[in-house]
């Protein structure tokens, strides 16, 4: 089964850290409805209100640094995030953003291609991403067929729950 994903590119810097996705003064809830509201609006004031279903973050070295928490992937895919592009991701967030069903994939080239508002189509199997703006090709290293499945049942508990039937 091929994954794939277009949306408008939403380009944010290096080091961005999991209090600046989502502030930790809403972490007293880990229900997605309420992080969205509060998602990147550090960089983009309601950026839940501006973005569309399918939009991709594309971002800077080391994103996702700092604390360990899931609120941040779960902030972003709630918010309609279908993928993210990056120079680099903190370990930690790169683990926490396949268990919450958020596909992310590093591909330097693409991230400086890339402006606020192009067009990014991503096959997530083969780690091809085209800039349809700029009329422009990149290859990331494709998501492993684990990882998929953990994006296919929509994170790891949803993985786990199915595996158990």
């Amino acid at each position: 089964m091929s994954i794939k994903t277009k949306g408008n590119a939403w380009k944010i810097g290096d080091d961005i850290d999991t209090d600046q996705i989502i502030p930790a003064q809403y972490l007293s809830s880990s229900d997605p409805e309420q992080l969205v509201n509060h998602c990147l609006e550090v960089f983009i004031p309601q950026f839940a209100q501006k973005i569309k279903p399918g939009d991709m973050v594309v971002a800077g070295k080391n994103f996702g640094c700092g604390s360990s928490r899931e609120h941040a992937p779960l902030a972003l895919k709630a918010a309609g995030i279908s993928c993210i592009i990056a120079r680099s991701f903190a370990r930690i967030f790169y683990r926490n953003s396949f268990n919450m069903g958020l596909p992310i994939l590093e591909c330097p080239e693409a991230v400086e291609s890339t402006e606020q508002g192009d067009m990014l189509e991503v096959n997530l199997d083969t780690g091809e991403i085209r800039n349809q703006t700029k009329g422009k090709e990149f290859k990331a290293q494709g998501i492993p067929s684990f990882m998929q499945e953990l994006i296919n049942a929509e994170g790891l508990i949803n993985y786990v729950k199915k595996k158990g039937k």
